[in-house]
């Protein structure tokens, strides 16, 4: 009943306890978080190369070259896949989330996109004095070209791997 516990025995029941929570060990977020940084920040790069401008606001705007939501979905089921297998229920679950975030990307928010495109379009059209002529345009960079969304997904699946190679 009387037991004394020592500090070394403190720090250790302490870091083992929380050793799910840190986030330095689990490999599939931190493939997830750093595919999603670096597609965002590439997508700076490649606004320059099509557009000739730097435009830092593609930090956090969606849409665009590479496809952020495609690599962030995609480095994590790779990164489930090597850590849990790809037998596993979790590697399971991933994948389908992974299909439905690309597939949604070109499907629905592409064409979201392109509508918001012609409706800002024909706002311009109106005369001044048209109630609606004022109305602040609607964003139409929403959804992804098939290519940016397998550039995202490649970029994702190479951060995956090469976080795997790194632990």
């Amino acid at each position: 009943m009387n037991e004394v516990l020592t500090r070394a025995d403190v720090t250790a029941s302490t870091a083992s306890s929380l050793s799910p929570l840190v986030p330095s060990s689990n490999l599939p977020l931190i493939s997830a978080f750093l595919s999603f940084a670096l597609a965002q920040f590439l997508k700076i790069f490649t606004t320059w190369y099509k557009e000739k401008r730097w435009d830092s606001k593609r930090l956090l705007d969606s849409g665009g070259m590479p496809s952020s939501h495609s690599a962030t979905v995609s480095a994590l089921a790779v990164a489930i896949g090597f850590q849990e297998g790809i037998g596993s229920s979790v590697f399971a679950i991933a994948v389908i989330l992974a299909c439905i975030v690309m597939y949604d990307a070109t499907g629905v928010r592409l064409h979201a996109g392109r509508q918001a495109e012609l409706l800002n379009q024909i706002v311009c059209e109106l005369p001044p004095e048209h109630p609606l002529s004022n109305v602040r345009p609607l964003r139409d960079s929403l959804g992804h070209t098939p290519l940016q969304v397998v550039a995202g997904g490649l970029l994702g699946c190479i951060i995956a791997f090469l976080m795997r190679k790194s632990s």
